[in-house]
């Protein structure tokens, strides 16, 4: 067989625990048997980000600025429990969460539909696309804990020297406190990303914070989305029949157990993770849901939006059978194939991964699918396969393509 030529590498970026035994998976039986695979590599796995002091999730962010395409591994953002475990010499940031500051994007999240497996709420009939903020917000914040007794000030000094102060609390005993911060560039890109977005897909965009109670903060993020629709992209929603509105984020939150889909829904960072990961599951599986970050000047990485699978990887380890669903981080592997193929011209890259993307959704309505699916699954009869045999199914129906 001829394998697919690539024009132009891809930035790989390897990760961690089971998701990590997955990526090795999906590209010896799915992708180097039919793509003469071009990528940059970059080891993300916690040991090798310890060894670094973490430079290498920065020259990964990089790379995928001068590449245009990237595609990522899960990997652990660790914890005090983490650091033990993996004797790390400090408790490191969300890889992910430097990736986005760097590359300064808008992080899309869209379930990956397939039949047999019906959404938990039952007026959705379309997907719901999250669009998360990629930047600031509790990913970049400065915390602190309080020892005792003493007043919390948040201080800002401008580049004249004069200082601006305002009372957090006055601590009686014990406590903690954190600062937080956005940037008005970020903020107008991620709008901007979210309406061209919507534009693309012909779809209502919604965008939803809590600017009663965050007057300032939040209210900054609405007043910026406002003033870029009005400006820049009214006329064009109208003109393409699609809606723009801003609502407080519980009333999206009911809003959208009763819509049928078909939407984006912007949010803030935080919100944006949480939220995804409500669709996804609600949607079939955490393990079904695409995740593309998007920059301003057109650069992307791909993911799948789930963890790193912690529990399924100790079993692994114990060499017991495991039954973890790799769809999401294939379509990870196909998103930015197919951009990369678009990019540089390559139409046998970009077929190449919707056939591969169609064998994978054709395997489990065939029957044939992992432990998370078939448990929740309206097919008669299925067959619950490990890991190892549902992506060897998956080569067997694209080799017949």
């Amino acid at each position: 067989m001829n394998r697919i030529p690539m024009k132009t590498p891809l930035v790989e970026m390897d990760g961690d625990e089971m998701t990590r035994i997955l990526w090795k998976m999906i590209k010896e039986e799915l992708l180097l048997p039919f793509i003469d695979l071009r990528t940059e590599y970059y080891d993300l796995g916690l040991k090798h980000r310890d060894e670094t002091d973490d430079q290498v999730t920065v020259d990964a962010a990089n790379a995928a600025l001068k590449y245009g395409v990237a595609v990522k591994c899960a990997t652990i953002t660790p914890n005090a429990a983490r650091m033990d475990e993996y004797h790390l010499k400090k408790m490191y940031r969300s890889p992910n969460g430097t990736i986005r500051a760097i590359m300064d994007g808008t992080v899309f999240r869209r379930p990956i539909t397939v039949k047999g497996i019906e959404p938990n709420v039952r007026t959705w009939k379309k997907p719901i696309t999250i669009a998360r903020h990629a930047y600031g917000d509790v990913y970049r914040n400065v915390e602190m804990v309080v020892p005792g007794p003493g007043r919390a000030e948040l201080v800002f000094t401008d580049e004249n020297g004069h200082e601006t102060r305002k009372l957090i609390h006055e601590f009686q005993g014990p406590g903690v406190v954190q600062g937080m911060h956005n940037l008005d560039k970020s903020i107008t890109s991620f709008a901007r990303s979210c309406f061209s977005y919507a534009l693309d897909a012909k779809e209502d965009l919604w965008f939803a914070s809590k600017d009663t109670i965050s007057k300032q903060y939040d209210g900054r993020f609405k007043e910026i989305f406002q003033t870029v629709f009005d400006n820049e992209y009214k006329e064009k929603f109208e003109k393409a029949g699609i809606a723009y509105f801003y609502t407080l984020i519980d009333d999206a939150v009911a809003r959208i157990m009763k819509s049928q889909g078909g939407i984006i829904w912007a949010c803030k960072n935080y919100d944006g993770d949480v939220m995804s990961d409500m669709l996804s599951s609600a949607f079939g599986s955490l393990a079904m849901m695409t995740s593309v970050l998007v920059n301003p000047d057109g650069k992307y990485e791909y993911e799948a939006a789930h963890g790193t699978v912690q529990r399924h990887y100790y079993k692994y380890l114990k060499g017991e059978e495991t039954s973890t669903n790799p769809v999401a981080t294939i379509f990870a592997w196909t998103g930015a194939l197919r951009k990369r193929g678009q990019l540089d011209g390559t139409e046998a890259l970009s077929s190449f991964a919707d056939k591969l993307e169609k064998a994978t959704l054709s395997t489990i309505e065939s029957g044939k699918m992992t432990g998370d699916l078939a448990r929740i699954t309206t097919l008669e009869n299925p067959q619950k396969l490990n890991t190892e045999e549902f992506i060897k199914a998956i080569r067997m129906l694209l080799e017949n393509m």
